[in-house]
Formats: structure tokens, sequence, C-alpha cells
């Protein structure tokens, strides 16, 4: 077995992510407990390479599991990217004497942590990101508070539209992936779902369930819609605003359009995400201070486990078509 780190360090990068807190505050005492030195760098990769890190105590992480964003901050780095990035990050780790490096973050940010890894530097990866797309795991790091946030939205929203009896078309996070969206929407009994994985027809896919549902009585609407459909190469509108104005005219039907945005990121973490970042933490020290490095985390049948990087990192992402066929089913 290889000998454990003496000094972690950890960050966080790419898109904040409610539980990534949590999983911080659970490495750091992880990692005290079996008697490690831990290091916090801000500003994700570019805090590495500006040598913005300091020392975390059992005290550092205190009031920080049930508050959302992350604590280290985060943020881009185009530096980071090429080789002269990376040696400044090697060189800041070397400098603190850290031996290892966990990365709270999203596919983008693994991919930052394996360069470091070629390049001698033991790492573990923490999946946290709400759009739930990291391929060789089952659920991420704030993707329940996430889908819980859109939720209450959209039932608030539902209100409005019953009470004027018009269509609500919500915009929600998901620009190549649409589980924030399917999620929300068969927990809001939406309508119509637009993902990106799913080219849409307008007429078929809006307008005739609107319709359809119109004609058995329903008087109130709700489509909601990823952000990443208005990409899709031929896609007929640009925005979803524009599609709220096309609904209007071709179904008589009032539209309006709410873009959830940012509020998705934010907001106390919900059990899960609080619990399942703990796990991850907690096991992301564990590994690194007893040799075993070079892991990402993921949640796999139920359960929390570690896969060597390079295999998780070569894992295909699949969206659940199944579940996306009993959603269109069931909100007719």
């Amino acid at each position: 077995m290889k000998q454990g780190a003496s000094t972690i360090a950890i960050l966080s990068s790419g898109g904040d992510a409610p539980g990534m807190n949590a999983a911080i505050r659970a490495a750091v005492r992880g990692g005290l407990g079996r008697g490690c030195r831990m290091l916090g760098v801000l500003r994700g990769y570019q805090g590495l390479i500006d040598d913005e890190v300091e020392e975390l105590e059992l005290r550092s992480v205190s009031d920080v599991i049930h508050r959302g964003g992350t604590m280290l901050y985060t943020a881009r780095s185009d530096e980071f990217v090429t080789p002269a990035g990376q040696k400044k990050a090697l060189d800041t780790l070397a400098r603190h004497g850290a031996d290892a490096l966990i990365v709270v973050g999203g596919d983008g940010s693994f991919r930052g942590a394996l360069d470091l890894a070629r390049q001698g530097m033991q790492i573990v990866g923490i999946p946290g990101t709400i759009d739930n797309d990291i391929a060789c795991s089952e659920y991420t790091i704030g993707y329940d508070t996430a889908v819980n946030t859109a939720i209450e939205m959209i039932d608030r929203l539902r209100d409005t539209a019953q009470s004027h009896e018009r269509c609500s078309v919500i915009e929600v996070m998901g620009r190549h992936c649409g589980n924030i969206a399917l999620s929300a929407g068969i927990a809001t009994g939406a309508t119509a779902i637009l993902v990106p994985e799913i080219d849409f027809d307008y007429e078929k896919d809006v307008l005739e369930r609107i319709a359809f549902t119109r004609s058995k009585g329903k008087r109130h609407f709700i489509v909601v819609a990823s952000e990443g459909i208005f990409k899709q190469s031929g896609s007929r509108f640009s925005s979803s605003e524009e599609m709220s104005a096309a609904i209007s005219q071709d179904s008589g039907i009032p539209a309006r359009t709410t873009v959830l945005g940012h509020v998705q990121r934010g907001g106390s973490p919900t059990g899960r995400d609080r619990i399942t970042a703990s796990e991850m933490g907690y096991l992301a020290a564990e590994l690194l201070a007893t040799g075993r490095g070079n892991r990402i985390l993921a949640v796999r049948a139920g359960r929390v486990c570690d896969l060597d990087v390079e295999e998780a990192l070569s894992a295909v992402r699949h969206f659940d078509f199944e579940l996306y066929r009993m959603s269109q089913e069931l909100s007719l």
C-alpha cells in the first residue's frame, strides 16, 4: 500500500452546488481525525495558481453544513488549462507541503484534477453539480436541492397559471443535460417537458399536448424547458420568451415565461445532499490518508464508492429515456 498523504489540500471548482460546504466540512474533519494537515484553496484552480491557500482547523468548518454555495469560493481559470498554469498550481502545492488534493466539482474540474494526477499529484474527485451529469455516478451533490427548488417555484407559478387560466413556461438550468427539467416536470405534473437530449417538435410536443389536455377539461398548463433546448440545431425558438409568444398566438391561451436561473444553485441543501456530501467528503479524506489516491467518488446502486479516475472519466452519460416516456404518458 502506498504511504498515506500527510497534508491534503481541498478546493471547489466550476459551478457552485448546495452541499459543497458539507463535503468540505467532512473532508477537513475526516482528514484532521486521521492526523493529516488540511489546507483550503480559495477560488478553485485559479487560487492554486495565485497561491490563495489557508490552513483549515476543526472550527474553520463550523456552521457551514447548512449553507449553500462554497466557503472556499469558486472561479473559472483559463490559465490552468495551459502547461504553465498547471506547473504554477503544482508549485503552490509543493510550497505548502501538500501531497494530495481533493477537488469538489463537475466533469471539467475532474479533468483538471486528472492533469495534475498525471504529473504525480494524488487526487480524489467529489462530484458536485446541480445537473446530475457526471457519467460515472448515479447522483451528484446539489441535484436534489436544485430539483426541489425548481419544484417549489413551479408550484407557486401553477397557482397563478390556474387563477388566470394561462400557460406558464418555466425555463430551468441544463445546457446539455435535461435531468432537472425531467425530474421537476414529473413532480409538478407538467403538460410538456422539453430536454436537450431529445429534439422536440413544437406542434406535436407542445401545442398538441396543450390542445389535448384542454379538450379533457384542463384550463391551465405548465411547460418545463431546459435552457439547452434553445441551442439545438434547427430549433424554432432562440429563447423561452419566443416560445411563450408563439403559444399565445397559436393556441389563444395567454402564456408567460419565468426563467428560474441561478435561484436553482442557491439555498440551504436538502438532507439528501448534506448526507451524501458528508459521506463523500469523509471517504475522500480516508482514501488519501491511507494512500489510495487518483480516485473519483460516485454513487452506484445507491451506495457511495470510489473509482479509478481514468475509468470514471471514460464513462458515457445515458439519459433516462424510459423515465421520459413515462412522463409523457402521465402528463396528459
